[in-house]
């Protein structure tokens, strides 16, 4: 009998450290993770920075020519070379909008254009069509890749300060902070009720009846709990004198 209670224990430890390992990893976004390097990039004047590569991605998005791309890349390699971010940053942001994007343009060779290049029975290789899909995917990966430096090289509150420099709204400002900081308690919040939900039973990967309510049972409280949050939030807020008035320095 002890044989067997030793053993059982033992299994339950080891199937709440296997739920803990999956379903308790930190939902951290990273905004600073690289913020604070030294480089050429980092030591510019955020403003500034903010200006000149904002315009800069304005300018690659208005690339209409196959000629101009070589350039644009030559570029956007240089300013990522310079900014002295490793490469998998770039890969891990450029992951799942690049899959979207992929899945959007990949259908473009095959009926855009007129000139034929190449056809296996209904389908048509067109070149119009593969030169606006290289076109398509230059400008993205650039873009994106300016924006990464732009986001990666000053920390989430500089950031917030130079947009608000700049005259964005306070109103707007204010809601991207308090959305990124309550993102990570969603984070943590939803992580808890998975390992819970995890300890009695659930298992993610069966879909079924069952799992599909269990499933909007989860978002339901979730969402439930955020606006309850949001609600005490702006209340706590207000008792605090919070407006949309400008707030003297």
């Amino acid at each position: 009998d002890d044989h067997r209670r030793a053993l059982r224990t033992a299994l339950v430890i080891r199937f709440f450290c296997r739920c803990s390992r999956r379903w308790s990893r930190p939902m951290h976004l990273r905004l600073d993770e690289y913020a604070y390097r030294d480089s050429l990039i980092h030591r510019w004047n955020p403003r500034a920075k903010f200006i000149v590569l904002f315009l800069l991605i304005i300018a690659f998005s208005l690339v209409q020519n196959l000629a101009w791309v070589p350039l644009m890349l030559l570029l956007t390699g240089a300013l990522y070379l310079a900014a002295r971010l490793p490469l998998r940053y770039l890969l891990r942001r450029l992951r799942y909008p690049g899959l979207f994007v992929l899945a959007l343009v990949v259908i473009l060779p095959f009926f855009s254009g007129q000139t034929v290049l190449w056809r296996l029975g209904p389908l048509a290789l067109r070149e119009e069509g593969l030169a606006y899909m290289l076109l398509v995917v230059s400008r993205f990966t650039a873009i994106l890749t300016v924006t990464v430096v732009l986001f990666g090289t000053s920390t989430f509150l500089t950031n917030v300060t130079t947009l608000r420099a700049l005259g964005l709204p306070s109103l707007l400002v204010d809601m991207l902070m308090l959305t990124v900081r309550y993102l990570f308690e969603f984070g943590e919040t939803l992580a808890r009720m998975q390992r819970a939900m995890r300890l009695r039973g659930f298992a993610p990967r069966r879909f079924n009846r069952r799992s599909a309510g269990q499933w909007a049972g989860l978002i339901g409280s979730l969402l439930l709990r955020s606006y309850a949050q949001a609600e005490r939030v702006y209340h706590a807020m207000r008792l605090r004198g919070y407006s949309r008035k400008e707030t003297p320095p």
